[in-house]
């Protein structure tokens, strides 16, 4: 919701970064400017808006989005979830297991077939594949917290 809201307020398809910092910053007294650009990062991130350089695009329809009156986003917008529980929980709705059980079967993946030698998230990878769950889109995060740890 907090990405749409200044293209549902503004009734446009794009809005240039001033635009975007004006109206969580100014406008709507949101946030700061650095959170506005985290806020972007996060959305181009989780594939959620993209940029051309000069202006920024939803990339899901803003007549999905219902904004109510009043409606002020809460800190849980800047905040990143974690990649590994994301998967975890994909799995879960996906195959109809509990997400103890989902971990059970991660940590089986490393303990007895890889001795140990193996990342959690690339654990997760494996049993997502053979579930069919998709999980494409935390591979960036999967990598930038995999480079963290380094």
């Amino acid at each position: 919701m907090t990405l749409a809201a200044p293209f549902y307020h503004s009734r446009v398809p794009k809005l240039g970064k001033s635009e975007l910092i004006y109206y969580y910053s100014y406008d709507r007294r949101w946030m700061d400017r650095d959170q506005v650009e985290l806020l972007l990062k996060r959305g181009i991130d989780q594939g959620l808006i993209r940029t051309d350089g000069e202006f920024f695009y939803l990339l899901f329809a803003v007549s999905e989005v219902e904004i109510p009156i009043g409606y002020k986003p809460s800190s849980a917008a800047l905040e990143v979830a974690d990649p590994v529980q994301q998967l975890i929980d994909r799995i879960s709705a996906g195959s109809n297991q509990t997400q103890e059980e989902v971990a059970g079967q991660m940590n089986e993946i490393i303990r007895d077939r890889f001795d140990g030698n193996i990342r959690p998230e690339a654990a997760l990878v494996i049993l997502a594949k053979k579930t069919g769950t998709e999980y494409s889109d935390l591979i960036p995060m999967f990598r930038s917290e995999l480079l963290k740890k380094e």
